[in-house]
């Protein structure tokens, strides 16, 4: 299980004395008991390393929008500080598909499907998001896909 790696790359980094790596390990513990806070009052649960996978996901997308910003604004120390997140966080997602599997994956989901225009961009999306969310970074998959459709 994903979150068993997670809870042992804590222990790991407590022991090497690695301080960013375990700082980095803590918020992805912290938000993934947040996330299960959530859940307790929730009828239908998903799977735990699916629900592992999209928090690391949106911490990741968290993170990018941070640097981003911060550079902008003149702050590389901050930027540092969130790309060493980044690095850490990313060492526990699955492998990412690249930008020519993912436009494959689309193409077979659209002949599959019969899409044949942006009106079918639902339909793909969703059943791109149940077959590969974890593999995906869903918002540029979206950009794919309505050039897929267009």
């Amino acid at each position: 299980m994903l979150r068993d790696s997670i809870k042992a790359a804590q222990v790991s980094a407590m022991k090497s004395g690695d301080k960013g790596r375990l700082a980095a390990v803590r918020l992805i513990l912290a938000k993934l008991k947040d996330r299960d806070i959530e859940l307790r009052t929730a009828t239908q649960t998903p799977d735990d390393d699916v629900l592992v996978v999209e928090v690391l996901q949106k911490m990741v997308k968290q993170r990018r929008e941070s640097i981003t910003l911060y550079e902008q604004g003149g702050r590389q120390e901050l930027a540092d500080v969130e790309k060493a997140e980044l690095e850490v966080i990313e060492t526990f997602l699955p492998q990412q598909l690249s930008e020519e599997e993912t436009r494959a994956a689309i193409e077979a989901i659209k002949a599959e499907l019969g899409a044949t225009g942006v009106k079918d961009m639902g339909k793909v999306m969703a059943e791109l998001k149940a077959r590969h969310a974890s593999e995906l970074d869903m918002g540029k998959a979206s950009g794919w896909v309505k050039e897929a459709l267009a």
